[in-house]
Formats: structure tokens, sequence, C-alpha cells
């Protein structure tokens, strides 16, 4: 499940989740002392990942320090990877092709936004999105623009 506290803030799942996927970053380092590059991608995408990332579109992290701790189990587990160690952790996620988890968020994000318009989700999209208004012919524009709200920081 995902734990949200009375402030509707996701601290102690995110904390929770963390200490889990480093339990088992743990679990796979003491059960497996020959670790390759081959099997790290064989075991992380399946027991760690998904601890970090289910339900993630809800829970999503806004805050740098929840960013800091999630990004924080990946940069550990590529150094987990004989030879990656002293690397910078930019370079091992290019070695292992592996996206940073902020990039994956992005993407669900994505998925699911157009999930929601093109109605594969029960959810109304009106809830969520305000259409841009549609310029221009069909050949260069779409209907699922949306509209960018300008933000301000004035009440």
């Amino acid at each position: 499940g995902v734990l949200i506290d009375n402030e509707l803030e996701f601290d102690k799942h995110i904390k929770g989740i963390v200490n889990k996927a480093n339990r088992m970053l743990w679990m796979i380092r003491i059960g497996f002392s020959c670790l390759d590059k081959s099997m790290f991608m064989n075991l992380y995408p399946v027991l760690v990942r998904p601890l970090l990332e289910y339900c993630v579109q809800v829970w999503s992290p806004h805050k740098q320090k929840h960013i800091d701790l999630l990004e924080g189990v990946q940069r550990r587990a590529t150094r987990m990877v004989p030879g990656l160690k002293d690397k910078s952790y930019e370079e091992r996620l290019k070695i292992l092709e592996l996206p940073s988890l902020e990039e994956r968020r992005i993407r669900g994000d994505m998925i699911e936004t157009y999930k929601i318009l093109t109605g594969k989700e029960d959810v109304n999209p009106d809830t969520f999105f305000q259409m841009a208004p549609v310029r221009g012919n069909s050949e260069t524009t779409h209907s699922l623009k949306l509209f960018k709200k300008k933000v301000s920081s004035q009440l």
C-alpha cells in the first residue's frame, strides 16, 4: 500500500520504501558473491526497482530530499557492479543502460496522462487537465494539447 499522513504527505511512505529497497540490496550483496553486470541487470529491475516505483504516480516525490533518498538507492545499487564503483553515477547509468528514477517517473507520468486523455483509464480528463485551444489545421496540430497554466506566488 501507500502511506499518507494527515497533512497528505508521503514522508513515512518514502522512508519506508527506501529502507525496504536498501534491505533488498543488502540481501543481493550477501546472496550473490559474483555479481556481474548481467546478473545485476537481472536482479535489480525485478527485486529493487519495483519497491521504489509502486504506485509512484500517486506519491511522486516533489521535495528534493525525497528525490535524493530514492535516487540514492539506485546510486548504491549501481556501485555494486564490479568495475563501476569509481565511476560517476551518470557514467554508471550509461554503462548499465539504466535511466535515472526521475526519468522513469516522468515517462510514467506521460504514459498515465496519455491513458487518461485517450479514455484508457476510467477518469474524467477535465478533472486534471485543461485542453489548449486548437489552432491551425489538423496536419500541424492535434486535439490533445494541454493548456499550461501560469504559476503565481501571490494569492
